[in-house]
């Protein structure tokens, strides 16, 4: 299979995101010509490292290594497992010139890039996700950081990789939790500016999920595009790129009232998320009553949470939600924004949602987990 790569244009600070399988066994031949000299030191998770840490100490050839293990999880992206990463880079004798590698899902390429964008002022990394999420997601566009008590991602700072290595063999290691996650990223990029690639999607979503290499990487490759496209012509959020938070604002107050546990998993936020965007834009009279529908049939299909009842424990009631809501770093002088929708593939950022359609679209879905 070919190797793609989708460029993401930003000037001086542009950078290659190769697609496709094998990559982790030809490391030092990608990362090599960025190298000032020949080492590197890795950032991971104890469970990546088991599974792939040895194959990226092959795979770089004469670079030498250094490596990093960090518990696994979303709760390890916080002060205290930040503070020990910059350390520990700062023990290694890290320099400015060298190059910083995220090995691992989005929780580490999130933390290992805001490190190395504050470590000396910023040093260069090169991002290997080894999810379906961070592949077609947090890996590109530059956005690091890590989360607080107030909410998540609220600390870190905007700092671009200077080469992405996502390789689609990975994601055989994946669990199929895990991998299903990822995909509600993959299917935001279809319902908000993709129609033809969400039809894709639900022709070939069961092909892929189900191991498909060839429909996995046309996949990953179409998400980069649209993801790389966007953030060349938006690099810090300040419009358009703002769309791809669709279904993120739901999901990261779900996230914050269930305590960023295993009961439910970004990607299966984004996913429940999505289904609540549409309804809310069908409430408000901006798209056909059939498409929330589609989005939830489609998720269905895949095995995939769609609704607040697939959450399991408890949770806040509507007034609780939305006050988790304006926690968002999306709030703008105090009105939540939201990104709603015209149709599947036709998003938009909407600041003056009625909080009253959002909070009676919220208690009817609460409403069926009794």
């Amino acid at each position: 299979m070919t190797i793609d790569t989708v460029r993401v244009e930003l000037g001086a600070r542009s950078y290659d995101v190769r697609i496709g399988e094998g990559l982790l066994e030809r490391a030092g031949e990608e990362i090599g010509p960025l190298l000032r000299r020949p080492r590197v030191a890795v950032v991971t998770d104890e469970t990546v490292s088991k599974l792939h840490l040895q194959a990226l100490r092959e795979g770089l050839g004469d670079v030498s290594m250094t490596a990093l293990a960090l518990p696994a999880g979303e709760a390890t992206k916080g002060w205290k497992e930040f503070s020990r990463t910059v350390e520990w880079l700062l023990g290694e004798k890290v320099e400015r010139r060298d190059i910083i590698v995220a090995l691992g899902g989005g929780v580490i390429g999130d933390l290992a890039g805001f490190a190395a964008a504050v470590l000396r002022r910023g040093v260069r990394f090169v991002q290997i996700p080894t999810t379906l999420l961070a592949q077609v997601d947090s890996s590109v566009g530059g956005k690091t950081g890590i989360n607080s008590p107030h909410g998540k991602n609220l600390i870190g700072a905007f700092h671009q990789p200077s080469l992405v290595l996502a390789d689609i063999g990975l994601l055989a290691t994946l669990p199929a939790r895990d991998f299903l996650a990822g995909y509600g990223e993959v299917v935001k990029y279809g319902l908000l500016g993709d129609a033809e690639f969400f039809d894709w999607l639900e022709a070939n979503g069961p092909a892929l999920a189900a191991g498909d290499a060839a429909l996995r990487q046309h996949a990953v490759r179409r998400s980069v595009e649209m993801k790389a496209g966007i953030v060349a012509r938006d690099e810090t959020e300040e419009g358009e790129r703002a769309l791809l938070n669709l279904g993120h604002t739901f999901c990261h107050a779900l996230e914050a009232a269930t305590g960023y546990s295993d009961r439910l998993l970004h990607g299966e936020g984004v996913a429940i998320g999505c289904a609540l965007a549409f309804e809310v834009s069908q409430r408000l009279g901006l798209c056909a009553q059939e498409a929330p529908s589609r989005v939830r049939a489609h998720l269905k299909a895949m095995g995939m949470k769609c609704d607040l009842a697939d959450i399991p424990g408890d949770l806040p009631g509507a007034e609780g939600l939305l006050q988790l809501m304006a926690q968002d770093k999306k709030v703008q002088d105090g009105r939540l924004r939201f990104i709603l929708a015209r149709a599947i593939g036709d998003a938009f950022v909407a600041d003056d949602v009625d909080t009253g359609v959002v909070r009676s679209v919220l208690e009817e879905a609460l409403a069926q987990r009794r």
